[in-house]
């Protein structure tokens, strides 16, 4: 095989996927029907979870250098400003990334692209799959170059990452149930001068729905989103200027428009596929999910679905873990999406509801409930867990298992173990324990107690021990996420806990490596 894993589609998942892949010696080949990356994109926040997943591939500074912090949110009604909503540092203490990063999909794949390219995987515009053949130990998959002619290509393990209209998802008889939402939307990247809180979002609430204008590189660099008006939709020819006067209607006679660089219209649909694998082949990003943008949470679930299966297919390919470790990747985000469809499809609902009632919530009413709740710290770390994605957790999953042992209250298995600033020796300035995290192996974090002696949890190549001794500064920092001693973590190579305790029993290591990464199945 010239690839033991072929990807299909070079958007933010699939680039992040061959990321993690290529980082852990998967050899990999990236296809797209496209002729190169995107230009444009409506996607426009990167959230705290994907910045720690940014980190562990060294892309997180320029991610930043890019991007643009989010401060705050703006929402108007009526032609007044009716409250501020604060996002800056909203997740103190919960992620080295507290914040919103405003960054376009167009230059996160840039940055994933440039990632991708260091580790000497190129990838293969224009060039299509057109057929897809799986059996008992390979899949074999008919690609069309740019040229037209085709060939035929072995691999292990097929992704489909591209997007709603997925080839691989077709090609495979896969369901993708759901429907459009009726309304028809805008984009347009302009350049604008107005009332708007500079380097703020800003949103602007009216009767029959709504716009909203995001800060971008440059001066008076305005991304602007919002519902088509009735009147102009179904036309083919319909450019910016036809949309402009009735954004200058809903936010105020102070905004001008001094030029639009790219304007597109589009319709929304909330879909799931009815599976995520099938035998060799799995589905990701917008191949498996699509949903409203309400929260920004679309390319950021692509960007987790591909590290939750990067680390699975990695120890299956190299025969480190029986194939029945795959079947986790859907048990597990499956769930994530089908509650995230659920949840945006009730808020989006209710934004742009055409109803009287819900018009009058939406412009008298929701922005000062939003302002006056984000002032309670409880409402603001629930909000920012949900947004940032860091309180995604895989309880019911196959891979948790709790041990007797830990407090009410304190990490449980599935959880993505929490961000913590520890010593882990006697008089050393405390660390970011992200930062000591090898994303590519196993971590096993042992607390008030002495480490399992060398081998005896199994082999140590794939594990990599931390022990944090008693000290009061980790104590109190321990305290902070109710974990107290004796007790340890063992954390999957993409932070979330596999099993934990309170005393630390060698044997129980052994038996969970034994059971969760069995190498069993047709391989």
């Amino acid at each position: 095989m010239n690839a033991e894993v072929l990807i299909v589609g070079a958007g933010p998942t699939g680039l992040m996927l061959a990321n993690q892949l290529a980082r852990r010696e998967v050899r990999v080949l990236v296809v797209d029907r496209h002729s190169g990356p995107a230009q444009q994109s409506r996607a426009m926040v990167v959230h705290a979870r994907s910045l720690e997943i940014y980190a562990k591939l060294g892309v997180a500074d320029r991610a930043l250098e890019l991007g643009r912090r989010g401060t705050g949110a703006n929402v108007w009604a009526r032609g007044r400003r009716m409250a501020r909503i604060p996002v800056g540092d909203i997740g103190k203490r919960l992620s080295p990334y507290p914040f919103v990063l405003m960054l376009g999909q167009d230059d996160n794949e840039r940055i994933l692209g440039e990632a991708l390219r260091r580790r000497g995987v190129d990838v293969q515009w224009n060039t299509e799959l057109v057929a897809l053949e799986q059996r008992a130990a390979e899949a074999v998959a008919t690609l069309r170059g740019p040229d037209g002619a085709t060939r035929s290509l072995a691999v292990a393990y097929v992704a489909g990452c591209d997007g709603a209209r997925s080839s691989v998802r077709a090609l495979n008889g896969i369901a993708f149930p759901g429907a459009p939402y009726e309304h028809v939307f805008f984009v347009a990247d302009t350049q604008a001068t107005g009332d708007m809180v500079p380097d703020e979002v800003n949103v602007y609430l009216w009767r029959d729905g709504f716009h909203l204008l995001f800060p971008m590189r440059g001066v008076d660099h305005w991304r602007v989103i919002g519902i088509l008006p009735p009147a102009l939709r179904g036309r083919g020819d319909l450019t910016f200027e036809d949309v402009a006067p009735s954004v200058k209607r809903a936010v105020g006679a102070a905004l001008a428009f001094r030029g639009c660089s790219w304007f597109s219209t589009y319709r929304i649909h909330h879909r799931c596929a009815e599976r995520f694998r099938d035998r060799r082949c799995f589905l990701l990003g917008d191949a498996a999910h699509i949903h409203s943008p309400m929260g920004g949470q679309g390319m950021n679930t692509g960007l987790q679905d591909a590290y939750n299966l990067a680390w699975k297919l990695a120890l299956v390919v190299a025969g480190r873990a029986g194939t029945g470790l795959l079947d986790t990747y859907a048990a597990e985000r499956m769930p994530v999406a089908r509650a995230l469809l659920r949840t945006t499809d009730r808020a989006f609902s209710l934004v742009v509801s055409d109803r009287w009632l819900a018009g009058v919530f939406r412009t008298r009413i929701l922005a000062r409930i939003a302002a006056a709740a984000m002032t309670l710290g409880a409402v603001r770390r629930l909000a920012f867990r949900t947004l940032s994605q860091t309180g995604i957790r895989y309880a019911a999953s196959p891979l948790s298992r709790n041990l007797p042992g830990l407090p009410a209250g304190a990490p449980r298995a599935g959880d993505r173990f929490p961000w913590l600033r520890l010593r882990f020796a006697a008089g050393a300035p405390a660390e970011d324990l992200f930062g000591r995290l090898d994303d590519t192996r196993f971590n096993l974090i042992v607390i008030g107690q002495l480490p399992p002696a060398a081998g005896a949890a199994g082999p140590t190549d794939h594990l990599r021990t931390h022990l944090v001794p008693g000290d009061p500064a980790n104590a109190s920092e321990l305290a902070r996420v109710r974990i107290r001693g004796p007790a340890f973590y063992l954390l999957r190579p993409d932070g979330h806990v596999g099993l934990c305790g309170g005393r630390l029993d060698a044997g129980e290591l052994r038996r969970y490596a034994d059971e969760c990464l069995k190498v069993s199945g047709d391989g």
